[in-house]
């Protein structure tokens, strides 16, 4: 096996191996330069390189080539156009121009751009992302050689989500070179964030899936009550994987391996139908794309073998959601993580640097972290004990706090926790070294070892925005503390130096101690705690909007040439526009469900129930019929009431209609419309519990959660 993964790995890419024996050593070298330092690319390189690009993907079979871009949908987006060009004699030839390569033009005016671009501004640019590699798609329409590409209205506002992880990027290499350099360290030019995005996602049955409008509709059950069993036995985690999953799981490893992909770890999640890919790091606008193919090969190869594949956060109530574990570090280019405690942590000055100013960064933006994180979905996930509590905090673990908590008691640190042994008791099983902290599965940012794991993003999302928020607010970080670094006349190396340094992180780690918390992220005493820290306690996506056009976010977006003020208010309004639809096509999706397939059902089992009980009373006038006349009485309490929550959520939502398009509008959803939706929801899952079985409509939870 490992011999055929091994040929087929990259086989659909035009990585660095495929540059390297295409293009003329001169033009690998160039363009080596500006993926790696970020210099300008000359017209003919770019030339060449098309050329070169082009011939590679004819001969795998490639007819066309699209621009492959990542508008504010969230989604991928693509325009194919064929590489045929008119011959001589009614014949065509094949041609792909440097200027194809480097620039598209999609339309602008089509895609979410919070007032950037109206109706009639219809232009818009795609520009060729030359730091992560294109690569081959097939499908039903043939093979397409997709180009990465970011994404600009004609007036050069960012239209995309990859355009400002790209400069968020360049931010964070800037101050953290120019820091490394302040600790002597010459030889790093390079500093870039390397991310691995967890992606966890449910698979059901697909004939099932098409039966659920809610799930068709809005990728989650907007009814349903739940089975006898869900997750409480904990036997489906880790658990064997089923021969039909399994099938899934192989296509979809061939699939990304070919697509250069680094897809690593599979198994099955906590949920029932839950289960989890994990990819090795790459950096980070390569993991972006790579996420973003992930999930479309996900749906793919679902489709493919007669599943569904479901990425919303929570497409089933009562048990588990779906998160995107978000692992981030910094690398240089000399190969070091900057994250890497090593074995000495506490004698790891330069490490402790960057600690203290990801723990300043995490503190100062704790909502700009939270609503990078947040979308419709997630507010159904966030804030219960299966996910990290809306409250931003860093778990540190035993070791790091311990050395912090010296630092700033005592100016010193006089020692650290050590790992040790992990003692099983069993002399058989071989000696484990164990690790000097825990985890903390309820912490929404947590240092893993040589990373920090930001568990709050929802599983839908692209990792694109929570990276920009994280690369930028720490570039500031390292920028403010760099500014005082700069202060320091000793040499550094010195034991003055050192000192100084320490007394700074010292300075910056006192400051910001509140955001670390190493204890349980679910109990009420925390919620107590962290109100007394004045901890920003961010309930929902309408709450946490807002804060991106504070005053303080709009400054540390500006200061690092991320987003400017106009990009960022277009961004909010896309946010509010993003929530309101949202909630608009659920509202809609229940109301259609509960008027045409949940009513009409149980009327027909409350006449079933009233024949039943007229032709006992016909037959057996003394008998006694309170069974079913307590049912009928039930069912028709619950359905009475399941109609006034109908027409309650028809009134609300058409009034939502009316507000005020952006905040107004999105408050008002949330507020009115989305108990009403609960509302209704309430008396329908209810009556499933009594109707008989045949003559309700649609799969059960358990029907869509064990049945695949």
């Amino acid at each position: 096996m490992s011999d055929r993964v091994m040929d087929i790995f990259g086989v659909d890419v035009f990585n660095e191996g495929v540059m390297a024996e295409r293009l003329p050593k001169k033009t690998f070298v160039a363009l080596k330069k500006t993926i790696e330092n970020g210099e300008e690319l000359d017209a003919m390189v770019a030339e060449v390189v098309a050329n070169a690009m082009k011939d590679w993907a004819i001969e795998r079979g490639a007819t066309h080539y699209t621009h492959w871009f990542q508008p504010m949908t969230g989604v991928t987006a693509e325009k194919h156009d064929s590489f045929i060009a008119p011959a001589t004699e009614g014949r065509v030839i094949m041609e792909f121009s440097g200027k194809e390569l480097i620039k598209g033009e999609p339309d602008a005016s089509s895609f979410p751009s919070g007032g950037l671009r109206a109706t009639f501004e219809a232009r818009g640019y795609t520009a060729w992302d030359c730091t992560s590699p294109a690569f081959l798609k097939e499908d039903a329409a043939g093979v397409t050689l997709c180009i990465p590409t970011a994404f600009c209205s004609y007036t050069g506002e960012a239209l995309d989500k990859k355009t400002p992880l790209l400069r968020s990027m360049e931010a964070l290499n800037k101050q953290a070179v120019r820091v490394m350099h302040l600790f002597g360290e010459s030889d790093v030019t390079n500093v870039s964030c390397s991310v691995g995005a967890e992606q966890e996602y449910f698979l059901i049955d697909k004939e099932k899936y098409l039966r659920r409008e809610d799930l068709i509709f809005t990728g989650r059950t907007l009814f349903g009550a739940m089975p006898p069993k869900g997750q409480e036995l904990d036997d489906h985690y880790f658990g064997t994987i089923k021969e039909r999953i399994a099938a899934f799981m192989k296509e979809l490893n061939t699939e990304l391996w070919r697509l250069g992909v680094l897809a690593k770890t599979q198994h099955n999640e906590v949920a029932p139908a839950q289960h989890e890919l994990a990819p090795i790091y790459a950096t980070a606008n390569i993991a972006t794309d790579h996420n973003q193919l992930i999930m479309e090969c996900m749906k793919k190869v679902a489709n493919r073998q007669g599943l569904a594949c479901l990425l919303h956060e929570k497409p089933f109530a009562g048990v588990n959601g779906s998160g995107k574990h978000d692992n981030w570090a910094m690398i240089t280019n000399t190969g070091r993580n900057l994250l890497n405690p090593g074995k000495k942590p506490h004698e790891n000055t330069q490490f402790l640097f960057f600690l203290a100013a990801v723990i300043k960064a995490v503190d100062e933006h704790a909502e700009l972290l939270r609503l990078s994180a947040s979308n419709p979905g997630n507010d159904h996930r966030l804030g219960g004990n299966e996910a990290p509590p809306v409250i931003i905090s860093m778990f540190l673990g035993e070791q790091l706090e311990d050395i912090l908590t010296q630092l700033v008691a005592n100016g010193t640190i006089e020692n650290t926790i050590q790992g040790g042994k992990l003692l099983t008791g069993v002399h058989s099983i071989p000696y484990i070294k164990k690790d000097a902290t825990d985890r903390n599965r309820t912490s929404p940012f947590a240092f893993t070892g040589n990373k920090f794991e930001f568990r709050t993003v929802g599983s839908s999302m692209s990792v694109a925005d929570p990276n920009t928020v994280l690369n930028t607010i720490v570039a500031d970080a390292l920028s403010q503390m760099a500014d005082e670094m700069e202060k320091i006349g000793s040499i550094p190396g010195s034991a003055e130096f050192d000192s100084e340094v320490r007394a700074l992180i010292r300075r910056t780690v006192k400051a910001h101690m509140r955001i670390i918390f190493n204890g349980n992220g679910y109990s009420k005493e925390w919620f107590e705690e962290a109100a007394n820290r004045k901890l920003p306690n961010v309930s929902s996506m309408v709450e946490a909007i807002p804060y991106l056009t504070k005053e303080e976010s709009v400054a540390v977006f500006e200061r690092h040439r991320v987003l400017s003020r106009t990009e960022l208010l277009a961004r909010a309004e896309i946010h509010y526009e993003t929530y309101s639809k949202a909630i608009n096509i659920e509202a809609k999706t229940m109301v259609e469900m509960a008027s045409k397939l949940y009513i009409p059902a149980v009327i027909s089992y409350v006449e079933r129930i009233a024949a039943s009980l007229s032709a006992v009373k016909s037959a057996l006038p003394a008998a006694d019929t309170s069974v079913q006349e307590n049912l009928l009485i039930k069912t028709s309490s619950l359905l009475s009431k399941a109609q006034g929550a109908l027409e309650l959520l028809k009134e609300k939502n058409a009034a939502a209609a009316k507000k005020e398009q952006g905040k107004e509008q999105a408050d008002y959803f949330y507020a009115e419309v989305v108990p009403a939706m609960e509302a209704l929801r309430a008396p329908i899952d209810e009556l499933e519990m009594l109707v008989d079985k045949k003559l309700w409509p649609v799969p059960t939870y358990g029907d869509l959660l064990f049945e695949v």
